[in-house]
């Protein structure tokens, strides 16, 4: 079931309604709510392929754990509620989430090491959580990890985006 909000947009000629429902979990930063792709805003998970080095430099899947720890999260307190933020060059949902109990999902996930604030998009908003997750060597922080943007990049063969 979708229930639509009040209406949520940077700009009022491209608003969009927030969009509340049972979310699951694609990958770590994004979330599907009935049929509708949701990007969470300002914020980079690793990719599900991707491998990161524990504290003792064992290897793990770490964007399997940020997706597994995402549904976790959400499971939590239910229905999520999306607030519309852009339209992202792939035409998905880019939103800031926000749980029934009112935690920002986004924010979340770079508290507890299992995204990177993605200062491009975020203007640096999660920039705090990220330096408390990494001193306290919270989640791909434990470790050492590629960022994201550069994991993709390389896989891809072209140059970062990040």
């Amino acid at each position: 079931m979708v229930v639509l909000a009040g209406s949520m947009s940077v700009c009022p000629a491209f608003a969009e309604e927030a969009i509340v429902g049972r979310a699951s979990v694609v990958d770590g930063d994004t979330i599907e709510i009935a049929g509708e792709r949701i990007r969470l805003h300002g914020v980079d998970a690793p990719e599900s392929w991707q491998l990161c080095e524990d504290g003792d430099g064992l290897r793990y899947r770490c964007g399997r754990e940020a997706a597994t720890k995402l549904d976790q999260f959400l499971q939590a307190s239910r229905p999520t509620r999306c607030e519309f933020v852009e339209r992202d060059r792939y035409r998905r949902f880019v939103a800031a989430c926000f749980r029934a109990d009112g935690v920002e999902v986004n924010r979340r996930l770079v508290e507890h090491g299992l995204a990177v604030d993605w200062s491009r998009y975020s203007g640096g908003a999660y920039a705090n959580a990220q330096d408390k997750a990494r001193a306290q060597a919270l989640g791909i922080w434990r470790g050492r990890f590629q960022l994201p943007c550069e994991a993709r990049a390389r896989r891809s063969k072209q140059a970062p985006s990040c």
